[in-house]
């Protein structure tokens, strides 16, 4: 049955359709594009105490430019983080490489920032980088900032004490008004 429109509206309906679907393949799409270009590059492998953020697929970085990414992530015996890093062929980086785990912005993605040393000496895959940094947790980075604001501005451990209190015991009124050395 042909409607008011005609097939106008059934030409529209399938773009639309058309469209979508185009979009969906978009959004589903692997950023990496085809497969050799992704297992292009060596291994090199790091171990942190925390890798908190860093997932499989999170980018490996040298001077802000993507060389790599995290292809695996493994509790080592010791109870560290341990990672491997697909780093692409083109791009050597000396022994004494240091890798940090970095934030992008404040509350952006993780990913790993490589350091190269000044050594003469290059790594080979499969060889690990020694020096590494932790991850950076913000509910500790704002608690030390609040620690360190509060004694410069010479609030006692008495007085903290004393808040601590006040959220514990229903009578805190009356502790902390006998004791003489909060104030």
């Amino acid at each position: 049955m042909v409607t008011k429109g005609g097939y106008r509206d059934t030409i529209i309906g399938g773009v639309v359709v058309l469209v979508a679907l185009v979009l969906l393949v978009l959004v589903y799409a692997k950023e990496d594009g085809p497969k050799s270009k992704a297992d292009a590059g060596y291994l090199l492998n790091a171990r942190f105490k925390r890798a908190d953020g860093i997932m499989v697929g999170s980018k490996v970085r040298v001077s802000g430019v993507t060389v790599g990414k995290v292809v695996e992530q493994r509790l080592g015996p010791d109870f560290r983080a341990e990672l491997a890093l697909r780093i692409a062929p083109n791009v050597q980086l000396t022994a004494d490489t240091a890798a940090a785990i970095q934030t992008d912005g404040l509350l952006g993605a993780k990913y790993i920032e490589l350091k190269p040393g000044g050594d003469d000496t290059m790594l080979k895959p499969g060889q690990e980088i020694s020096f590494t940094q932790d991850a950076m947790v913000l509910e500790e980075l704002v608690d030390m900032i609040i620690q360190q604001a509060l004694s410069s501005h010479g609030v006692s451990e008495a007085f903290l004490d004393a808040l601590d209190n006040l959220a514990r015991k229903p009578s805190w009124w009356r502790d902390v008004l006998l004791r003489d050395d909060v104030f």
